[in-house]
């Protein structure tokens, strides 16, 4: 059933008012969703503060964001590798002695379609723990930071969510049988889904005023294929590409903004593109399978995170 909450064209940046004096964090953003997010922050007036990986990339990016806005365009970078904890740790350490107020934390970076089984530098699954585990701990890290402005936590997933067992496999967390870049790509999405919605309830729980949304850019012109997939999913995505099923990375980018900033949004929700496929279209409330909510699985997911990571939540 379509969303018509926000009327035939859905969500679009034009429903933002001024952010001047609000501050938005967000991982992977020198490039793609990331980087547009970025711009249409800027574009009213908010402070961004960039979490990536990639020093040179970064200035780039910012270089290129204030010759559109101005030298006064309040963009920076802090190096941050979701792969390695230790970074992450450093990262958010970083945050909170530099930046006072945040309005919102965008978990936005992330790679995809591993084409042979690779590991973080804590010897994790790459997808799992660049994806979930390193978000998972930024998020913990911030939440006290983000609790003070009554902010927000936008975790971006990905309809690849559906494309594997629909579960967590306890059992082989780091798919030592039987590796497969798609199914460990989907665990991966669907266990930052689990987190969120898990969040949520223990947000509720513990009286605290903080609220987490979940949304996915749909089919998007990003880098995301081409920087960690295959030979042959990178054909077939640059074949799609040229296609009606995808669309700008733009486009891709209004979910995690609509997320981060519309009053009156759902918490346990999935929201994009809500046209074919739910891979274009207007932007709003999309289909969400119960089983990404499965609290005996969520629950479970949790402290397994917890001990994986060494990461106790504050609450």
């Amino acid at each position: 059933m379509k969303d018509t909450h926000f009327g035939p064209d859905g969500w679009t940046k034009e429903r933002l008012g001024s952010l001047a004096g609000e501050t938005f964090i967000i991982t992977g953003s020198n490039a793609g969703t990331g980087f547009q997010a970025s711009r249409i922050l800027l574009s009213k007036g908010a402070k961004v503060v960039m979490l990536n990986r990639n020093e040179e990339k970064s200035t780039d990016a910012i270089m290129e964001l204030k010759q559109e806005f101005g030298e006064e365009a309040d963009v920076r970078f802090i190096r941050m590798d979701l792969a390695d904890l230790a970074s992450v740790r450093e990262a958010a350490k970083e945050v909170l002695k530099t930046v006072p107020r945040v309005d919102a934390l965008i978990c936005n970076a992330a790679i995809a379609q591993v084409p042979k089984q690779q590991f973080t530098k804590d010897g994790f699954e790459s997808q799992l723990g660049t994806n979930h585990y390193g978000h998972f701990v930024l998020c913990g890290m911030l939440f006290e930071r983000i609790e003070e402005s009554r902010g927000r936590i936008v975790v971006v997933a990905s309809l690849g969510y559906k494309m594997g067992l629909r579960t967590i496999k306890f059992d082989d967390l780091n798919w030592n049988q039987n590796y497969s870049a798609n199914p460990a790509y989907s665990q991966s999405k669907l266990a930052q889904m689990m987190f969120a919605y898990e969040l949520q309830d223990r947000l509720k729980a513990a009286n605290k005023s903080v609220e987490v949304y979940v949304c996915h850019p749909g089919s998007s012109a990003t880098s995301l294929i081409s920087t960690s997939g295959g030979f042959l999913t990178r054909v077939i995505w640059w074949l799609m590409t040229k296609s009606p099923m995808v669309q700008t990375a733009e486009k891709g980018a209004y979910p995690e903004v609509m997320c981060a900033t519309e009053d009156g949004l759902e918490e346990r929700a999935l929201y994009g593109p809500t046209g074919r496929m739910e891979f274009v279209g207007p932007v709003g409330k999309g289909t969400l399978e119960p089983y990404a909510y499965d609290k005996v699985v969520m629950t479970k997911l949790w402290d397994v995170s917890e001990k994986a990571t060494g990461f106790d939540w504050p609450f």
